[in-house]
């Protein structure tokens, strides 16, 4: 019987849709009169994202043959649905705290979430093939893990910036300051963990 290879598509258009997410949660932390503007376009993407991985759980259930394991093509669909709901999260706590002024490390912590959104774009176009691209296929996700080191020094520099601009004031824009740093974190944590997903399922086809 043939193999079902729409699963590939799938994961694409996902992926896709992450780099837009991504964009737009780039944008919220610009700051400024588009920040609402652009949050509303990070839910929209969150939604657009939960369909597609609804039509994988579905595929999943109906064909007979899949690609590779049946629990790996789950995981790796809902993590990469993990990974956009955390940006929707980020985007949530920015529009509920009403924060229109960011911190630069905050921006700069959204440039390594395009990044890593835009590598995971290239990361999943190359599973259908993966045993002739599994050297590229490691490489891009060690890129992923390095990235997640570097948001994570970002957001240990941004909360001591933080608390040496709030320590004999506002506290509570350390706090909400703080909270939106570890979302951010958050996401590029399940960029880590797309990046761990798709390297055991090249471990396990190689």
């Amino acid at each position: 019987m043939p193999r079902e290879d729409r699963f590939f598509e799938l994961f694409s258009r996902h992926a896709e849709i992450l780099v837009k997410g991504a964009e737009a949660l780039q944008d919220v932390l610009k700051g400024g009169p588009g920040v609402a503007e652009a949050a509303q376009r990070v839910m929209a993407y969150e939604n657009e994202a939960d369909a597609v991985a609804r039509e994988v759980l579905l595929l999943v259930r109906r064909t007979f043959i899949t690609p590779f394991d049946r629990s790996d093509i789950k995981d790796l669909i809902n993590t990469l649905d993990d990974t956009i709901d955390q940006m929707q999260k980020t985007a949530k706590a920015v529009m509920l705290f009403e924060v229109t002024k960011l911190e630069a490390q905050m921006g700069w912590m959204g440039d390594r979430i395009v990044k890593a959104a835009k590598l995971t774009v290239e990361a999943v176009s190359l599973l259908n093939t993966l045993r002739d691209n599994a050297t590229r296929l490691n490489s891009i996700t060690e890129e992923m893990v390095q990235l997640e080191d570097d948001a994570d020094t970002l957001n240990d520099s941004g909360i001591k910036s933080l608390f040496e601009q709030h320590r004999d004031g506002n506290a509570m824009a350390y706090i909400i300051g703080v909270e939106i740093y570890d979302h951010l974190e958050k996401v590029m944590d399940r960029f880590e963990d797309v990046a761990n997903r798709i390297s055991g399922i090249v471990i396990e086809q190689v």
